[in-house]
C-alpha cells in the first residue's frame, strides 16, 4: 500500500508528517533515515505519526532525522496541530499527547497555508545553573550558552564538541548558543538526531528563554532564529517555569506518496 505524507515547516524546522491513524505504518528507523535524507529522500528534520489517543484528539509520535525514536519537538508540535487541523481531526483548539506528556495549542490565525500557532509546554524547574551555561529540559534536554558575534559563530563544530562531550553521555544533548540584541534574543541550535545546526528548535528556543530570564531577570517577547522569529511566555516563581507557551509559525509545504516498494 502507498503512503500519503505531508511536509510542513515552523520557522524552518522541516518535518515529514504521516496520518497514522490505521496504525498501517511500522516504523522502521533506516526507512525513516531514508526519507529524512536532503539528497536520497523527501528531506526533512524529523519525521511525525498523527495517532488516535484514547484521551484526547490525537498523539504524536515524533522520529529524529537519524530514524531514531525522540524526545518532544516544539516545532513538531506546533505542525501537527495544523496537520490534524488540516484532516478536519481539530477546530481551533487542540489536545494531544506526545513523549514528554500532554499539550494543548490553539490556532491564532492563518492565512492560506501559513498558520500562527500557540503551543502549551510542559512545567520546568529542575535546572542546573552553571558558571558558563545552563542546563534545562524543556521536554527535550538542552544545554544554553551565551556568547556575542553568534552570525559569525562556528555553531556545527562547537555544538558538535559539547553534543558528544563525555558529559551528557550517553544519550548526548541539544546545544543552543544565545546573543542578546536590545533585549531580544537570537538562537542558534545543533539538534542531536539531526546531527546539525537546524533552522530553528522549540524546545531550543524556550530553553533560551528561560535561561535568559534566569540571566537577566527579564522576559523576553521576540526571538529570532535562522528560519523565523518566534515568542516564549511563562509564569515565574524561583527557579520554576510554569505556563510555558510557544508561539510561532507552522506552514504547509507540499503532500505526495511514498510508493510501498520504498518499504
Amino acid at each position: 500500500m502507498n503512503i500519503k505524507f505531508s511536509k510542513y515547516h515552523g520557522t524552518g524546522n522541516d518535518f515529514i508528517i504521516i496520518d497514522n491513524r490505521s496504525l498501517i505504518l511500522k516504523p522502521k528507523t533506516e526507512w525513516i533515515a531514508k526519507l529524512c535524507h536532503r539528497r536520497f529522500g523527501i528531506g526533512a528534520d524529523g519525521l511525525m505519526l498523527l495517532e488516535k489517543s484514547r484521551d484526547f484528539d490525537f498523539s504524536m509520535k515524533y522520529f529524529n532525522a537519524n530514524g531514531n525514536e525522540g524526545t518532544m519537538c516544539g516545532n513538531g508540535g506546533r505542525c501537527i496541530v495544523v496537520f490534524a487541523y488540516n484532516l478536519g481531526i481539530i477546530k481551533s483548539l487542540a489536545k494531544f499527547s506526545a513523549i514528554d506528556g500532554n499539550h494543548s495549542a490553539e490556532i491564532l490565525k492563518h492565512e492560506k497555508n501559513d498558520f500562527l500557532v500557540d503551543l502549551k509546554m510542559q512545567n520546568v524547574e529542575d535546572i542546573k545553573i552553571y558558571k558558563d551555561h545552563y542546563f534545562i529540559n524543556t521536554g527535550s534536554p538542552h544545554y544554553v550558552c551565551f556568547v556575542e558575534n553568534l552570525d559569525s559563530f562556528d555553531v556545527f563544530n562547537e555544538g558538535r564538541k559539547i553534543r558528544y562531550s563525555k558529559d551528557f553521555m550517553p544519550n548526548g544533548t541539544n546545544v543552543n548558543f544565545v546573543e542578546i540584541k536590545d533585549e531580544n534574543l537570537f538562537v542558534r541550535t545543533y539538534e542531536r538526531g539531526v546531527e546539525n545546526e537546524t533552522y530553528s528548535c522549540g524546545t531550543g528556543v524556550t530553553a533560551s528563554a528561560i535561561a535568559f530570564s534566569l540571566r537577566e531577570n527579564k522576559t523576553v517577547q521576540n526571538i529570532a532564529t535562522r528560519g523565523g522569529k518566534l515568542s516564549v511566555k511563562f509564569e515565574k516563581k524561583g527557579n520554576s517555569f510554569t505556563n510555558i507557551h510557544l508561539i510561532g509559525s507552522a506552514s504547509f509545504v507540499f503532500k505526495g506518496v511514498i510508493l510501498a516498494m520504498l518499504f
